[in-house]
């Protein structure tokens, strides 16, 4: 395991404290994207992000970091109904982190396949500098199963309910789901909690 400075653990601890209690935590980390720290392994898994294009089809907002910021502030608006605030939180912000090594054009189209796959490696790298278990494997978990609601909803192959059961907790997982579905400019609200499954 990397151990952070000092600096870097104070940027961890302002970015969760945001995540946390700001009314709307993009306002903050919106800010951090061109800064040095942010430049700093592991924040350069996230800074990534900025650079990483998505379909304007799915994702008028622009990038991967663009819709997360949409994300956050979805997620913090659900926060106090969630099992564990601080897990569901950064679960948001580290949701499509795979997206940054998943992404590929492929016959025109941007495609991000099993990004939350690659996701719940990426978050385990990322957090593993500064937190113990079980903090990390719950956080990894929503990420690695927040495609599962959509996935059981449209009833496609990459579903496996079981799994997700086992591993996440159910409801975080479709309170995080909806989050990313309503995170995204012009998306239908209504539809977007309808086809998140959340219940």
């Amino acid at each position: 395991m990397i151990t952070a400075n000092r600096v870097l653990f104070e940027l961890y601890n302002r970015i969760g404290t945001h995540l946390l209690y700001s009314e709307a935590p993009s306002r903050y980390l919106m800010g951090l994207a061109g800064s040095p720290d942010f430049g700093e392994y592991p924040f350069s898994m996230l800074q990534k992000l900025t650079e990483t294009e998505q379909s304007a089809v799915r994702h008028p907002e622009g990038s991967v970091w663009s819709h997360t910021m949409l994300v956050v502030d979805e997620a913090a608006k659900r926060r106090g109904e969630s099992g564990d605030a601080k897990v569901f939180m950064w679960a948001a912000l580290l949701h499509d982190i795979g997206k940054a090594v998943t992404t590929k054009v492929r016959k025109g189209k941007i495609t991000a396949y099993d990004h939350d796959k690659a996701g719940e490696e990426m978050a385990r790298e990322f957090l593993g500098v500064f937190e113990d278990e079980p903090f990390i494997s719950k956080v990894a978990a929503l990420v690695r199963w927040h495609m599962q609601i959509l996935y059981a909803a449209k009833d496609m192959r990459f579903a496996d309910m079981d799994a997700m059961c086992h591993e996440a907790d159910v409801r975080d997982v479709a309170q995080l789901g909806l989050c990313d579905r309503l995170g995204r400019l012009g998306v239908d609200r209504y539809e977007g909690e309808k086809t998140s499954g959340i219940f």
